[in-house]
């Protein structure tokens, strides 16, 4: 077994072990190690913690992929268990392929039904899964370096909480919901590569995590998997006979787990035409796309790399890593990497070796995975790459320590950075949890309001049998014209209007986003409940025996006078520039505009501010339309 510097002192037991013999001489925080590990898990969790408890006090309606989201939690382990992950960009909408696995869905559910099932609930359930990241990671430190690797590790830890900013870190949107999973992935193949078969246990657990949530993590949980079984299996020939039997175990159980966590994802492909997987298979395989290629690739990197922007500014604020940041930068902490990596592999140890393995295998697997990147390169796409670059940063001080010591080998420089490293972890914590406390902020709070504002007296003109509307026990099909939101609020009514009890499904066009369950054919409702906004609105108006039962426009009378110059101005210059075409949209479909390459940089900026501004929002209860005119209202 490879002992770590805190168990090497126990003559016996597992390591980890509370047992402590007579006359043991080791510090607190290695003879207590389960409480070292709750303790700083409170402290490096504290920010989140303080920032989950802040966004108690005002109500959050999730819309779009969040509610998504919400949909698949509620329905965990009931007979409509989800096989798959959220909706993605992958294939063509409405039938669109998933992200491979509903494992998110499966952790968030518990925390999510014990704290009520509220929308509140959904981000305290993300929290508990970060927190459970934490705690195995700062695990893994005691494990291979006790106390001192308990200390760098919630550094690195609150530095990437304080990095990626509440926001992020407190909504479980797919791209964001791996991010400190991801620091687990890197830490426990490291520990693999130690010697620490046992590691390969939580690595499949997180890696698959990671890579069901949200495909690009895809091939780099596989890289990191494969590189830590091949070093465990290469490694059987320098084991003892003694040593063989628990290793062998480690491998089965970890094959198992592994196995047992993509069955889901394997009965989808099973029992369905095409399954997921194939669609995944399809649309990487022949990408609609041309890739943006290695260069791109290593550009894209080269910033990610930029630890004097990325984590330097840590000091300052947070959501720095979503940021800009500058290639040059990034290359010259590429080549400091190099250095210390050359310098580790001469004077080094074998952990320190390893973490620069680990760290030079992400980044291959990193630049390949970012070169395949087809369409717009959006920034939630490589936001795993902070987590390479902390770790870098770390490997890089690590063999600085180790050149002093070697050095001065009468002299222990582990000790002093090690207190450095806790004490900045408990300053830089301390300081986020405060500004994360005080600003804290829901995701989407513009069409969070306005759903808020719909929802209740949507609700209340139902159950009064309003119009077409029959009441609380009816059957009703909810549906939207968006002008500016890709249907955002409407995925949002939809879900509020479930969470309250009412029989509601969307229309079958939106069976994959909405699930295929929470969709029926319009003849099978006694009404439906139709959200209109924009120029929809006065559409709907003239509609007969549509009732309109509720109202939001989140402009004041200056801001709408405002709007419509915007507007005309904007029109005016769509026409000058030949795109008279476009002039429609302005009024039903301003996020499908902004994809057009045709717009220049001043019509991307009026665009941008009449989304911003907001637009008014009715909603109508009026009789189902007609199955067979699939362009009735």
């Amino acid at each position: 077994m490879i002992e770590t510097p805190a168990q090497a002192r126990l003559p016996a037991g597992e390591p980890g072990s509370t047992t402590v013999p007579p006359g043991d001489d080791r510090r607190w925080v290695d003879r207590h190690s389960a409480w070292t590990i709750v303790i700083a898990t409170l402290v490096v969790g504290l920010p989140l913690i303080a920032a989950v408890v802040a966004l108690r006090a005002e109500r959050w309606f999730p819309v779009l992929d969040l509610a998504m989201t919400e949909f698949r939690v509620r329905d965990v382990f009931t007979a409509n268990n989800p096989l798959i992950g959220l909706p993605g960009r992958i294939g063509e909408y409405p039938d669109q392929g998933s992200h491979p696995g509903p494992l998110s869905f499966y952790l968030l559910a518990p925390a999510y039904r014990i704290l009520g099932s509220s929308s509140w609930a959904l981000e305290a359930a993300t929290v508990v899964i970060h927190l459970a990241a934490i705690a195995a990671a700062l695990w893994i430190g005691q494990r291979r370096l006790g106390w001192k690797g308990v200390a760098a590790v919630a550094a690195l830890l609150a530095l990437a909480i304080r990095g990626y900013g509440q926001v992020l870190l407190t909504q479980p949107w797919n791209p964001y919901l791996p991010l400190l999973a991801w620091l687990l992935v890197l830490l426990a193949t490291w520990a693999v590569l130690c010697g620490d078969h046992r590691m390969l246990i939580p690595l499949v657990v997180a890696a698959t995590l990671c890579a069901q949530t949200h495909v690009p993590y895809l091939p780099l949980g596989a890289g990191m998997t494969v590189l830590a079984l091949v070093a465990t299996l290469v490694g059987l020939r320098r084991r003892t006979p003694d040593e063989l039997p628990a290793v062998r175990r480690s491998l089965v159980w970890s094959v198992g787990i592994g196995v047992v966590l993509w069955i889901p994802p394997l009965l989808d492909q099973l029992t369905n035409e095409p399954g997921n997987l194939s669609e995944l298979a399809d649309h990487f395989g022949s990408p609609p796309e041309a890739a943006i290629g290695l260069g791109d690739g290593l550009r894209i990197m080269a910033r990610h790399l930029d630890a004097f922007y990325g984590l330097g500014e840590q000091l300052t604020g947070t959501e720095r890593f979503v940021d800009s940041a500058s290639e040059w930068r990034g290359a010259i902490t590429f080549i400091i990497w190099v250095v210390a990596a050359i310098f580790a592999f001469r004077v080094g140890s074998r952990a320190l070796r390893a973490l620069h393995v680990v760290i030079g295998v992400a980044l291959l697997l990193g630049t390949a995975s970012t070169a395949r990147i087809f369409g717009r390169p959006w920034f939630y796409l490589t936001l795993w790459a902070w987590g390479i670059t902390t770790l870098l940063v770390g490997s890089i001080v690590w063999t600085a320590v180790a050149l002093y010591r070697h050095s001065r080998p009468a002299r222990d420089a582990a000790t002093p950075v090690a207190v450095i490293a806790a004490a900045a972890a408990l300053v830089t914590s301390l300081a986020t949890a405060i500004a994360f406390a005080a600003d804290a902020k829901n995701p989407e709070e513009r069409l969070s309001t306005a759903v808020g504002s719909l929802a209740a007296p949507t609700y209340d003109a139902v159950v009064d049998g309003v119009g077409a509307a029959t009441g609380q026990d009816g059957r009703y099909i909810v549906r939207w014209s968006d002008a500016a939101d890709i249907g955002s609020p409407g995925f949002g009514l939809l879900d509020e209007l479930e969470r309250r009890g009412l029989d509601v499904a969307a229309d079958e066009y939106f069976r994959v986003p909405a699930t295929e369950h929470r969709t029926r054919p319009r003849s099978d409702a006694d009404a439906q409940i139709h959200l209109a906004t924009g120029g929809y609105v006065d559409i709907w108006r003239a509609v007969p025996d549509a009732v309109e039962v509720a109202s939001y426009d989140p402009r004041t009378d200056e801001q709408r006078a405002e709007y419509e110059a915007v507007r005309a101005g904007f029109i005016e210059r769509l026409e000058d520039e030949g795109l008279a075409e476009l002039v429609p949209l302005v009024d039903t479909n301003l996020f499908g505009m902004s994809i057009d390459t045709r717009l220049s940089a001043a019509d991307q900026r009026d665009l941008g501010r009449l989304i911003e501004f907001g637009q008014p929002m009715v909603v109508f209860i009026a009789p189902p339309p007609s199955d067979d005119d699939p362009t009735a209202l």
